[in-house]
């Protein structure tokens, strides 16, 4: 399948999100994401992937969709769902609710349902775990409530704490709470409320059961002075009374997800990372807790856990991390030992499964490869099989080369380069630097969203660097960057592509640079620094630093890196002091829902670059958030990014995109 050359096939092609193991390892369920019949919109479902080597076959059908799914120790599957309960008076659509798919065969049955909607389950033995938004008074009368003050046109939230926003979504009016129930026939019984009056301290909480049930293991966020955070990790008795004791909390760290409880119920494994600041670099490390005692210890090493899950004997956990532009997963023993890495390979690993026989099932991915499911043999060379997927297999318009280039400080800066079919001396390709978000971040995965074989299918070379600040090469690699993002950053990256533009088979006279996020302030900063490329692309970029830095989502967390608005910092790195330097034609996005990089810094910058006089163009969606991610407006996006860049990198007259008429 090659999707690549019309937008609007690609943002059809099926996603697989995730993966869970039934308990006794027999039965492997997946989400999937596809277009729905309407192609406005994404829906999910559940696909069952046999483990015999048959083809997956959907489990669930629903306008509504389907959200994640877990196994109960009797091995049917649960699921949340916006979908109507056929046996409920008047249904309230737009909450979603615990759905229950029976091992056996047969409908789904909805075993539980909140005013607020549920938001994540967990579960352990026969005790179902599950978060809910919850408004604050008489719970009998809250569904009452919500309709009159929906019914009112009331939309005012009264803030008393620091944070208000988060990426793309309002906090409040209610708060969200923890639950706990038995699974009985036909629904969750005895739920009861585990944390009253929690304020915001499980705001984008994560949480897992210990295998009896008998406890909830769950961050904890506790607000302190000056808009400052801490998250502890603490433990919830799921019986009645909820008695709640602090596992793990420091001052001047975190403990955060993901989460993982061993499966003998002794120790919980998290990630720790110490707050940073102007010259103390984020350390991060998985750490191990007692249950009973609270003891803790770090493992792993410089490893940063994006996953991870005990293997069956809690002596070790399977953790994927980071490194060197890959995401392999290692073998982490619980006592502290060296981690061992086990897969040899290119991918980027997620959604670990661990399986009674010892085996491991994933999800593999890479630059080059959409994510799709495998089994990992544990013990030996790490030998991977790969599973039938739901999703298609795609043949990919060019090729994948590993890069390196020494910067000014004698650093080695890698990248990805991925060369379009035909490149040659002969016919060499114009040239593209993309640069990755984060900025603690890395291009070792497949993206939906910033998909660079979009670009390599109309002819472009594309450079995918890791400059400083990038993960998986260890703490001085961030501490190279550290509060210097502009200058010691912009040195990384031109470094690799001087050496790329070398190449025979890429065009060094027809180039262009793009970026979103952090990497949009890094195409700000290098439009005011250089006049080597022909356009430049910038999305959800920042560009004044003082007012991103008390108008974002999460101001503690910046203004720890680069000190109080107004100090040294945000006159050094704030790409907006070098305007009168950018001569380059710019194309600018923003999307208005934006709250981690707020509408006003693509306003700002909009203005700004009208005011001089430079060639631009702006590109805004009222409706999105700081991806871009409704299928009908990704289609615009690339289609006028690649129209920008076929007029100022290629020559060609400017030709608006047929999708914005």
């Amino acid at each position: 399948m090659t999707p690549f050359s019309d937008m609007r096939d690609y943002v059809g092609v099926p996603r697989v999100a995730s993966l869970r193991l039934s308990p006794d390892g027999t039965r492997l369920v997946s989400v999937v994401q596809s277009l729905n019949p309407d192609g406005r919109s994404y829906g999910t479902s559940l696909w069952e992937i046999p483990l015999d080597g048959r083809s997956p076959y959907r489990l669930t059908r629903s306008v509504k969709g389907e959200a994640g799914a877990e196994f109960t120790a009797g091995g049917d599957v649960l699921f949340g769902s916006r979908r109507p309960d056929p046996t409920v008076k008047d249904p309230d659509e737009e909450a979603p609710a615990l759905w229950l798919l029976p091992m056996g065969g047969g409908e789904a049955r909805q075993v539980a349902s909140r005013p607020g909607g549920i938001a994540g389950f967990a579960t352990g033995g026969s005790v179902v775990v599950f978060g809910s938004d919850v408004l604050a008074g008489d719970e009998a009368t809250e569904a009452d409530r919500r309709k009159a003050r929906k019914d009112a046109g009331i939309s005012a939230i009264l803030h008393e704490s620091y944070p208000v926003r988060y990426w793309d979504h309002d906090l409040g009016p209610g708060e969200p709470r923890l639950f706990a129930g038995v699974l009985g026939e036909g629904r969750l019984t005895g739920i009861r409320d585990l944390t009253p009056e929690p304020g915001k301290a499980l705001t984008n909480a994560s949480y897992e059961v210990v295998p009896d049930g008998g406890t909830v293991v769950t961050t904890w966020t506790v607000p302190l002075p000056g808009g400052e955070l801490r998250t502890e990790l603490v433990a919830i008795e799921t019986a009645d009374g909820g008695a709640r004791r602090v596992l793990a909390g420091q001052d001047g760290h975190d403990f955060e997800g993901p989460l993982a409880v061993s499966p003998d119920g002794r120790l919980v494994a998290c990630v720790r990372s110490g707050h940073a600041s102007v010259t103390e670099i984020p350390r991060v490390t998985l750490w191990i807790v007692d249950l009973a005692t609270g003891e803790g210890h770090a493992a792993g090493g410089d490893l940063w856990p994006s996953d991870m899950v005990w293997a069956p004997d809690s002596a070790s956990l399977y953790v994927a991390a980071d490194h060197l532009g890959r995401r392999p997963v290692f073998r982490v023993p619980a006592d502290g030992s060296e981690p061992v890495r086990l897969t040899p390979d290119d991918a980027a690993y997620s959604s670990l499964n661990a399986a009674p026989d010892g085996s491991l099932y994933a999800l593999r991915s890479a630059v080059d490869r959409p994510a799709g499911p495998v089994r990992i043999t544990t013990g030996g060379t790490g030998a991977v099989e790969e599973l039938p997927s739901p999703a298609p297999e795609l043949e990919l318009p060019g090729t994948l080369t590993e890069v390196t280039a020494t910067a000014d400080d004698g650093a080695e800066i890698r990248a990805w380069l991925v060369l379009p079919e035909g490149a040659s001396a002969e016919n060499p390709a114009p040239f593209l630097l993309w640069i990755h978000g984060g900025p603690l971040s890395s291009w070792n995965d497949w993206s939906w969203r910033w998909n660079p074989w979009i670009m390599a299918r109309q002819g472009y070379a594309v450079l995918l660097p890791d400059p400083c600040l990038s993960t998986g090469y260890g703490p001085e690699m961030i501490r190279r960057g550290w509060a210097d993002w502009g200058p010691r950053t912009h040195a990384d990256l031109m470094a690799i592509t001087d050496a790329v533009l070398e190449r025979p088979e890429v065009d060094a006279a027809r180039t262009a640079a793009m970026g979103g996020s952090f990497g949009g302030y890094m195409a700000n900063w290098v439009a005011g620094h250089t006049d080597r490329f022909k356009a430049i692309v910038t999305h959800a970029s920042l560009w004044h630093l003082d007012q991103f830095a008390g108008t974002t989502d999460a101001s503690m967390y910046w203004q720890r890196e680069f000190g109080r608005p107004g100090t040294e910092l945000y006159t050094e790195l704030s790409p907006h002091l070098s305007l009168e330097r950018i001569t380059t034609p710019m194309l600018v996005i923003h999307g208005d829902k934006d709250y981690r990089v707020p509408i006003g810094e693509g306003l700002r910058l909009w203005w700004d670059l009208q005011r001089s006089g430079v060639e631009s163009k702006f590109l805004y969606f009222p409706d999105e958030n700081h991806w871009v991610l409704k299928p009908g407006n990704a289609v615009v996006w690339y289609e006028t990014v690649l129209a920008f860049l076929a007029q100022h990198v290629l020559g060609q007259e400017w030709k608006r995109p047929e999708s914005l008429s």
